[in-house]
């Protein structure tokens, strides 16, 4: 008892001494302060599917099972699939160079589109001539996009398409991926002396991976151009004396001989005489053939469609469709078997789905660029 009384005081004194030399107890172990830290990735990529059946209505009883996905050939495990809120930019061309595009008509389509989009889906509204305009920015509130457009929609000389794609995509970057959609209401002829390139725009609206759906003026302008400049003909081009007899003195030229005259036998319905505008027409006449190939390679490649309507009546009526296919987008994700993190810069890869249900059709973006931050 004694001793380990003694064992005890010895302890207290020690302790005492080295609180009052300043010795303090050596530190627990701790981790290297250089080492560098751990970097966690979350990889998820986010595809917008359109599910319709064979009408082309929207599948509300999408699931995991009904679809194969394929990235690069490898087959993909999905985690999940929802029907999210959209988020939907309409852009408005308003450029008129030749007086092909109605300005009242592209506000009634897009109106159309507005309304027959579903509750809850957020609206943004840009247009463009000289330059793009937000005219109203994100809202789930539709009741006063109408008369908004009515006092703000003006038409312009110019149609700088580039400039207004790269401005659209800005304008996602607070909005989450396979909710994006950009409704296009244009004829895609770009006008020269942007500040953007058309690759360079495109390459941008590429990262944002929004769904692009095109209601195109182009066919219905080809239809004008060609009215315009349409000579209408008839009759056998038979030259003959229009005089009783064939007397050439009777058509006021007697150098001819009898029985013809120098007016050929076919009518003009309707002729442009200004060169210099029918050339001009015909230039934009193939400029709409160019852009409108570029506008549904646009479409295909995102997972949205094109729509090439001939009158009016059809533009509005495929604004009825486009809301549709938004309104039947689901939101699937999967993790990559092949991490992104592994992804050379810009690195582009390949996605197919494929239903696996009779009856049930499915649509989607060709592919994504790796986002930058992996």
């Amino acid at each position: 008892m004694r001793a380990a009384f003694s064992i005890l005081a010895i302890l207290l004194f020690s302790s005492l001494v080295c609180a009052q030399s300043g010795q303090r107890p050596a530190p627990s172990p701790t981790p290297d302060q250089d080492q560098e830290p751990v970097r966690v990735f979350t990889e998820e990529v986010r595809l917008p599917i359109a599910a319709t059946d064979t009408y082309g209505h929207y599948d509300p009883s999408l699931t995991a099972d009904d679809v194969l996905v394929l990235e690069d050939g490898q087959q993909q495990q999905i985690k999940s699939i929802q029907h999210l809120p959209a988020n939907v930019l309409l852009l408005l061309d308003v450029g008129n160079q030749l007086g092909l595009k109605d300005t009242n008509m592209t506000r009634d389509v897009a109106m159309r589109v507005i309304n027959s989009l579903f509750a809850g889906t957020q609206v943004a509204v840009m247009q463009f001539a000289m330059k793009p305009e937000v005219l109203q920015p994100w809202t789930t509130d539709k009741s006063g996009i109408e008369l908004l457009l009515k006092r703000k929609l003006l038409s312009g000389k110019t149609s700088r398409l580039a400039d207004a794609l790269a401005a659209a995509s800005d304008q996602f970057k607070n909005t989450p991926q396979g909710t994006r959609h950009i409704v296009i209401i244009s004829d895609g002829v770009d006008t020269p002396g942007g500040k953007v390139t058309m690759a360079n725009a495109l390459k941008q609206l590429n990262s944002i991976q929004a769904s692009v759906h095109v209601l195109s003026y182009t066919a219905l302008e080809r239809q004008v151009l060609q009215a315009k400049t349409k000579v209408l003909s008839g009759g056998d081009g038979v030259q003959r004396d229009g005089a009783p007899g064939g007397n050439p003195v009777a058509n006021g030229d007697p150098t001819l001989p009898p029985g013809s005259t120098r007016t050929p036998s076919f009518k003009i319905g309707a002729i442009d005489t200004d060169v210099a505008m029918r050339r001009k027409r015909k230039e934009y006449e193939r400029a709409t053939r160019e852009s409108e190939k570029q506008l549904t390679a646009l479409a295909e490649e995102s997972g949205g469609r094109i729509f090439l309507p001939v009158d009016s009546g059809e533009l509005l009526a495929q604004a009825d469709t486009v809301a549709r296919d938004i309104g039947s987008q689901y939101v699937l994700t999967y993790r990559p078997t092949r991490p992104l993190s592994q992804a050379a810069p810009g690195e582009y890869r390949k996605v197919v789905v494929a239903s696996r249900r009779v009856g049930l059709y499915l649509r989607t973006r060709k592919g994504y660029v790796v986002p930058t931050n992996y």
